[in-house]
């Protein structure tokens, strides 16, 4: 069998794919109750070959390398073939980013803002791809709050030590304990830039006068350094660091990294996550062509397209039956060097130079737009990873009508996104109090409501989809708007239905429904009233409460009405 001398990689711009050596280890995953004896076996069943853990976590994991002579590889191979002590044995494949080819630094120059509430970040006005996904607006419910990204790369400017500076930029940004793979250290500093890069997309520090913003600015990021200084690293690092990051907390995984080459040892760690409830995020691939790159094309990755400013699929972007969204990733080609992302990073000959800002584009940049769209889908409430790619997928504007393979479902709407998880987060409480509230309705008005109760429960459990209407009809730019969220809707629908006789016990249990959900959401979990001033204030609160009290007057005129 012959063996791809490397896995051509993503990255910040990849024009074409980087190449290495032949692959001179294996990489071998032994059953996780093996002990040192089933180790010391397979070492001589290869004829003395040294096994060595891949790093002081792979002990649990039973992950190991050895080096090999690369004409012998694929001998240890089949030796290795249908041993049930081991699960997986394959070459370690070596992984790549090409140099920093189309970035250009931007001076910090205060600029003019756009959109609603921006923040104070000088930069701002050139994060097209932010406003395009509508962050603005979900920041108005979560930014991240408590969630932990890994971001499985260069390694993160996050801290000054030795040589390294961490960024000025990330300065108000929360870091959780990470590892450096390839030096087996606790100090992935980057000295590369890429991983830097798509941290700040994640959680660069937002509102602090400074740079740009980030996403989810309130995530943790979990720094994970698996690609050296020249952009290259092994599937056994990767691997590692999948594994470690789901064991220690992380609730999201960006991946801007990948290949050709299938690794089982990788699809594997991605399975683990997954099943540890880590929505892993996979950049989809650069190679412009209709196949999607390792580690996206595994199951349970979410794999992620790029679009530019344009909102039309990017000229390199991978494309496939495995996308599942698109995002922003920049388009310089077509719109010049505005058309990239930009954040604050570092470049491999200046590691300690924390005033950089770097235009990049790619699927690499792409991904951590949706990783930190999750995060703020995560900080809304809803921590289930199918539900949170369920509304990734469901919330995303749409390109060219249902799911396609260049767009997936279409391009991530963060705004959109955190809506639909408030509304998941709230649904159950909103229904269970519809029906408490018509409960305690009909007993109070239990004679002129005789044989009306089914049918007012039943309004009662539609008053929760029915407040909701608006966000299927006009989108989360309109939802929970001034005219909506109040009294009117429902009297309408009673002025119109009310000669209805067989309906009158669902108007009464959707009036009631009605004004619960609107209590609801003014005292337990403060909504925002669009056209109300202010963010979830004091006016917001009394509109809800005002028309909660008039759908509950509708309610009791409408249980006088002779039958």
């Amino acid at each position: 069998m012959k063996l791809a001398p490397v896995v051509s990689a993503l990255a910040v711009a990849l024009a074409t794919p980087a190449f290495a050596s032949p692959p001179a280890q294996i990489l071998v995953d032994m059953v996780d109750d093996t002990d040192d004896a089933d180790e010391a076996a397979l070492e001589a069943k290869l004829d003395g070959l040294d096994l060595r853990l891949n790093s002081i976590h792979a002990a649990d994991e039973r992950f190991f390398i050895a080096d090999v002579d690369p004409s012998r590889l694929q001998d240890y191979l089949d030796r290795l073939k249908g041993d049930p002590r081991v699960e997986h044995a394959e070459p370690n494949f070596i992984y790549g980013l090409p140099e920093n080819e189309m970035a250009q630094t931007f001076e910090m120059n205060a600029a003019p803002t756009r959109g609603p509430k921006p923040p104070n970040d000088p930069l701002w006005d050139k994060q097209w791809s932010f406003r395009m996904i509508d962050v603005q607006s979900a920041w108005e419910t979560t930014q991240g709050e408590g969630v932990v990204v890994a971001v499985i790369d260069t390694g993160v400017a996050f801290e000054d030590h030795k040589k390294f500076k961490q960024v000025e930029d990330l300065a108000g940004t929360q870091f959780v304990t990470g590892y450096d793979f390839i030096k087996d250290t606790e100090h992935p500093n980057d000295d590369h830039g890429h991983g830097t890069h798509v941290a700040g997309t994640i959680a660069q520090t937002t509102n602090n006068g400074v740079g740009v913003a980030g996403i989810a600015p309130k995530a943790k990021i979990m720094p994970l350094k698996v690609l050296s200084k020249y952009g290259s690293g092994s599937a056994a690092d990767i691997a590692d660091a999948i594994r470690f990051a789901a064991d220690e907390g992380a609730h999201v995984i960006n991946m801007s990294l990948g290949g050709g080459m299938r690794s089982f040892v990788m699809q594997s760690a991605v399975a683990y996550a997954r099943k540890k409830g880590v929505v892993v995020v996979c950049a989809a691939g650069n190679t412009g062509r209709g196949k999607v790159e390792f580690p996206a094309a595994y199951p349970g990755s979410f794999a992620v397209s790029s679009v530019g400013p344009s909102k039309k699929k990017a000229y390199y972007s991978s494309y496939g039956k495995q996308i599942a969204v698109s995002a922003p990733g920049g388009d310089k080609q077509s719109h010049g060097e505005e058309g990239g992302i930009l954040q604050n990073t570092i470049t491999p000959n200046a590691p300690g130079n924390p005033k950089q800002y770097l235009s990049f584009q790619g699927t690499s940049m792409a991904a951590p737009h949706v990783a930190g769209v999750a995060a703020l889908v995560i900080g809304a409430g809803v921590t289930d990873p199918s539900k949170v790619e369920a509304i990734l997928k469901d919330t995303a504007t749409s390109v060219g009508g249902s799911w396609n393979n260049e767009y997936g479902h279409g391009i991530v709407n963060a705004g959109a996104a955190v809506t639909a998880a408030k509304s998941a987060k709230s649904g159950l409480w909103a229904y269970l109090s519809g029906l408490l509230a018509f409960g305690a309705f009909f007993i109070g008005q239990r004679k002129k409501l005789a044989g009306l109760g089914l049918a007012g429960a039943a309004g009662a459990v539609l008053a929760t989809p029915m407040a909701n209407l608006d966000l299927l009809a006009f989108g989360p730019t309109f939802h929970f708007s001034a005219l909506w969220a109040s009294a009117v809707p429902m009297f309408v629908a009673t002025v119109l239905l009310l000669g209805v006789k067989r309906l009158r016990g669902v108007l009464i249990g959707l009036s009631v429904g009605w004004a619960a959900y609107l209590g609801l959401s003014a005292i337990c979990m403060p909504a925002d009233v669009l056209f109300i001033p202010g963010v979830a204030s004091v006016l917001d609160r009394a509109w809800l409460l005002i028309n909660a009290g008039a759908l509950t007057m509708l309610a009791l005129v409408t249980a006088r009405v002779r039958r």
